[in-house]
């Protein structure tokens, strides 16, 4: 496994609870990360599983039709139970549904409460005495219904193995903060990259934008922004008012890894998205990633995905 992902030895295993009229834009902004940081690692990171209360299906708001795995009482021994009941929650604010989470609690590693999942664990009694957060419109009440937890207006909260989470947005960062800890600044930093613009600078909206440094944050921007004739070190260094050994101890320290080796793993990432999502021919693709030479690039490429780019594009596996 390549140094800027922290090993671990099996797969996270995380169950996703819904009810009628779940959140799209919520699930999506759960799954979409993990699903990402599997494609980008050399091997599965994370497996989940769609669950519902009696195991029948389930329609979210928008009218997506979801057949669930199983019923949670079957769920099989997990790391994160993801509880996510969105619109019209409070009908399922209900003792057999608190029951049902309590007997989740000897499961699973930790429970979280998407968007307003919140509500649902402390029915269930399973935020006493903690601090939580909820989707924002409902944290006035979440407030004044349950006065011993102490309710904070963030986008998520982490206490202990309960975590909740502020709605859909937020879900995005939260999963990002957990694959941050699990495997490293690296990888978040890599999946933060595919869900954004490769010319975007980073904003409110990037991971990187509140838990790193300004010239880490600069110094990435202007990677983002400079793939097709990549900025040498020394300038780079330069630009964000660093030394080159300076800039180096900040991103070892911050991201586990070289400014030369997160700017080639960039590039790289840029390169795979042309191969996935346009026709491109590989060597037009290695000159718009800073590559001269497209033989290199394809080299480079498949060291870091296993794969060559035409490889990919044919569906051959790894």
């Amino acid at each position: 496994m390549p140094d800027w992902i922290k090993p671990y030895a099996r797969n996270r295993r995380v169950d996703i609870l819904l009810f009628d009229r779940f959140s799209n834009h919520c699930l999506a902004n759960t799954v979409e990360p993990l699903r990402a940081a599997n494609e980008l690692a050399p091997g599965p990171l994370y497996r989940w599983r769609y669950l519902t209360l009696d195991g029948g299906p389930v329609s979210s708001s928008s009218g997506l039709f979801v057949e669930p795995n199983a019923a949670l009482r079957d769920g099989a021994p997990g790391d994160y139970l993801f509880v996510l009941p969105s619109y019209g929650f409070r009908r399922w604010a209900t003792p057999a549904c608190g029951a049902a989470l309590r007997a989740a609690v000897a499961r699973y590693e930790t429970l979280v409460g998407l968007d307003t999942g919140s509500w649902l664990l402390a029915e269930a009694g399973l935020l006493s005495n903690r601090r939580a957060t909820i989707h924002w419109h409902e944290l006035d009440g979440f407030a004044e219904r349950f006065p011993d937890i102490s309710v904070s207006r963030e986008r998520f909260v982490i206490d202990g193995n309960r975590i909740t989470c502020g709605g859909a947005m937020a879900a995005f960062d939260l999963v990002s903060d957990l694959i941050a800890a699990h495997h490293g600044e690296a990888l978040r930093l890599d999946v933060a990259f595919l869900f954004m613009h490769e010319g975007a600078a980073i904003g409110a909206s990037d991971p990187l934008s509140v838990s790193k440094s300004d010239p880490v944050r600069r110094a990435v921007a202007l990677m983002r922004q400079h793939l097709e004739e990549p900025l040498p070190m020394a300038a780079l260094a330069r630009r964000v008012g660093r030394t080159q050994r300076g800039l180096e101890q900040l991103f070892r320290r911050e991201l586990g890894a070289t400014p030369r080796a997160v700017y080639r793993r960039i590039r790289l990432l840029a390169a795979r998205k042309l191969v996935d999502e346009t026709a491109l021919p590989v060597a037009e693709i290695a000159i718009r990633c800073g590559y001269a030479d497209a033989s290199a690039m394809t080299r480079a490429f498949a060291a870091e995905f296993g794969r060559a780019p035409r490889a990919i594009r044919a569906g051959t596996p790894a």
